[in-house]
């Protein structure tokens, strides 16, 4: 931030601040750029982002991509597509890479953007892309927002102030939002197989996402879309094959965070036996997996950590299921009880936090501790 601000704007001066918000004298300030982790209940119009500053300047080249669950792999399969059908640059940025002001002498009049949107990002926003997406919306990140009312408020900026000149493309189990931009609707169970590379019927729903705005948006033929989505490989963490070890396969799932991803990832590995499941407990609801969980026997679930220990409060009773302190100890179990010829999956349902650094440490571990 500091580097742009000295190359683009030339601001009379610039403070770094680290603290709480009631410490700062905003009174000295014209813009207090936030950075995207910080709560505030209100909407203070001195307060700005590194997001807003860039869409003030590019949204008519942005297509904005947000979602509970599929944001990044949709982002990637998205680039990944306009990259092999389009003449013009495509760069691919936001809350998957680098920030996005990192990028800003990089964009021409030709480039396209395609910017990964998280709900922290967009929490505050007055500025909407040109081209936004909205995947889904599920339970997350309620230690943060408190409510899901709150958290879909956030998320709904996406859209909020985008005009009848913009696209709108958003899941049909996103609740209704009011928005002057061209919407379509599009249905997880309407979604054609592309034959995709990536496990997963979702991940047939992301690419209908591509598939519509490639097509649609940027006038690439149905054929060149269709080639384009077969070539995607798809992206670390996320029902990664690790490969094989002692005749067991392993799948590196650690950007699961809520029970529906680790629903899928059971339903989307076609020799799924065993599943490693819990991380840090954010209050949010199990009830959906704890059901999956009891009428799914065939499975072997390994619970550990603060989550998983509140699932197994309500399973202790199933013998698929079984308690452990760790992400080493899991291991350990998945290697003994996963028979040869079958697969294991690490798909935590949970955030990382307070155990690992993060979903990408998380997954890391994992692989080394399978021995991969």
């Amino acid at each position: 931030m500091e580097r742009f601000l000295a190359t683009y704007c030339h601001p009379r001066e610039v403070a770094v601040f680290e603290g709480k918000r009631e410490d700062i004298d905003e009174s000295k300030y014209d813009v207090i750029l936030k950075s995207p982790g910080i709560v505030m209940d209100d909407d203070d119009p001195k307060y700005s982002s590194m997001t807003e500053v860039f869409l003030r300047e590019f949204r008519d080249r942005v297509i904005g991509v947000t979602g509970t669950k599929g944001k990044s792999t949709t982002s990637a399969m998205l680039a990944h597509v306009l990259g092999q059908c389009l003449s013009q640059k495509v760069i691919l940025l936001g809350n998957i890479g680098k920030p996005c002001l990192d990028y800003y002498g990089e964009i021409d009049e030709d480039t396209v953007v395609v910017f990964e949107l998280s709900c922290h990002q967009l929490a505050h926003l007055h500025t909407s892309p040109h081209v936004a997406v909205f995947l889904n919306l599920f339970e997350e990140h309620l230690d943060y927002y408190r409510t899901v009312e709150r958290y879909f408020a956030a998320k709904r900026n996406i859209t909020a102030y985008q005009s009848e000149n913009d696209r709108f493309f958003v899941g049909t189990q996103v609740p209704p939002i009011e928005t002057k931009a061209a919407t379509t609707a599009i249905e997880f169970a309407t979604a054609p197989d592309y034959h995709l590379q990536v496990l997963g019927e979702h991940n047939n729903y992301n690419a209908e996402f591509v598939f519509r705005i490639a097509t649609e948006v940027y006038g690439v033929s149905a054929e060149a879309a269709k080639a384009a989505l077969r070539t995607f490989t798809g992206l670390p963490h996320r029902l990664q094959r690790l490969g094989e070890k002692d005749g067991v396969t392993y799948y590196d799932d650690s950007i699961s965070t809520i029970p529906n991803a680790t629903i899928e990832a059971l339903l989307s590995i076609p020799n799924a036996y065993s599943v490693i499941i819990g991380g840090m407990d954010r209050g949010i609801n199990y009830d959906a997996l704890i059901e999956f969980i009891k009428a799914n026997p065939q499975f072997c679930y390994i619970l550990a950590y603060e989550s998983g220990r509140r699932i197994y409060e309500q399973v202790s009773d199933c013998k698929s299921c079984v308690y452990v302190d760790d992400l080493a100890a899991a291991v350990e179990t998945a290697k003994r009880q996963t028979p040869a010829g079958r697969a294991c999956v690490l798909s935590p349902a949970a955030a990382s936090y307070g155990y690992f650094k993060d979903f990408e440490e998380r997954g890391e571990k994992f692989r080394e501790m399978v021995g991969l």
